[in-house]
């Protein structure tokens, strides 16, 4: 029996350029300021990444293959947890669109592949939109959101 699919979509816009964006998601040194996390990787089709977390322990969360870049308006990678990833049914497919829109940059993430009801796919319907949300309060302001907070109890 095959499990179903699902897929999660984000729209954001942001005020910055189609550049600053990838570049955002694609260099450690800034992907940590505003997401915890270093994607780190040579970023060539076919290449492994990392999502690794930016701490003292410094563990690999996520990881994945690049399957397409054509820089600065598309990434797509594929996407596993790290405990996970000799599992090739564990992973999923996040692709990001960038895309120049008058003074600012529409950014759509489209995750899919993700099977449904599973803990990967209820963890990132929470988890992309404070992330992205960081992502645009970081280039539009410099300040980034706390991406690991939680909310506060009644």
């Amino acid at each position: 029996m095959t499990k179903g699919k699902t897929s999660f979509v984000y729209v954001t816009y942001i005020v910055s350029t189609p550049e600053k964006v990838f570049e955002a998601i694609t260099r450690a040194d800034i992907s940590r300021r505003y997401w915890g996390h270093e994607n780190i990787s040579d970023w060539r089709p076919g290449s492994r990444w990392q999502h690794v977390r930016d701490n003292d322990e410094r563990t690999v969360q996520l990881v994945g293959d690049i399957v397409e870049v054509s820089s600065p308006n598309r990434l797509v990678v594929t996407w596993a947890n790290a405990s996970q990833a000799s599992d090739p049914e564990a992973y999923s497919r996040v692709t990001f669109e960038i895309e120049e829109y008058e003074n600012m940059v529409r950014l759509t993430v489209t995750h899919d592949e993700l099977e449904a009801d599973s803990g990967m796919a209820k963890g990132i319907s929470k988890g992309w939109p404070i992330v992205l949300s960081s992502l645009k309060s970081f280039l539009e302001t410099g300040r980034a959101l706390d991406v690991f907070a939680k909310p506060k109890a009644a």
